[in-house]
């Protein structure tokens, strides 16, 4: 299976280009739903958290309380880097089962992280949806109704833009309206579709 890897910014546009993928009828296997699934009611996984952290980081109905998580794992670094331990191994498997399960033409991982961990090592291609930080700031706020500084402080955290764009085999430019990026996407579906039979 020829498997492309789509990454982007805050903002950038990235699930945009993904959701239409899907309407052409590719699998999208989508990181961040992967990584909710894997500490999901019941999982192995919560309960580790559970027993690391304590009985308190799990609500009344038996969820993960993701205000309280997100609290100490951003004041401990430790605990961070203890719950990445955990939780990246799982998500790569689950990640790679189901892009081994797609039964479209190429497949796609979409994941913010793709870059920053080794995600981008189960991908064939990598694609970098690309907007400019003012743009991917004002689409934020307007999106999230997030604060431009909260929006600002998650951009600072991300592999800067020049680096994304050094790393990737192709670029959508979402710099303009969403005709201009619907054209892009039907060209690299198009582009994409001859690059995973060439392969077969």
């Amino acid at each position: 299976m020829y498997i492309v890897g789509i990454t982007g910014g805050i903002g950038s546009g990235k699930n945009a280009v993904t959701d239409h993928l899907q309407k052409l009828g590719i699998t999208v296997v989508d990181a961040d739903v992967v990584a909710r699934e894997v500490v999901a009611k019941d999982e192995p996984a919560l309960d580790k958290i559970a027993e690391h952290f304590g009985s308190h980081i799990i609500t009344d109905n038996g969820e993960l309380n993701r205000t309280a998580l997100r609290k100490i794992i951003f004041s401990d670094k430790s605990a961070k880097t203890w719950l990445e331990q955990l939780l990246h191994p799982i998500i790569r498997e689950s990640i790679k089962q189901q892009l081994h399960n797609a039964t479209s033409s190429y497949a796609v991982l979409s994941s913010p992280l793709l870059l920053e961990t080794d995600q981008h090592e189960l991908v064939d291609t990598i694609i970098v949806v690309d907007a400019s930080e003012e743009l991917q700031l004002t689409r934020t706020v307007k999106r999230d109704s997030s604060s431009e500084d909260q929006i600002k402080a998650i951009m600072a955290a991300q592999l800067p833009r020049q680096d994304r764009l050094n790393k990737a085999d192709i670029v959508i430019d979402n710099n303009a309206d969403l005709d201009s990026l619907k054209k892009q996407i039907v060209k690299l579906h198009t582009e994409l579709s001859r690059l995973a039979e060439a392969t077969k």
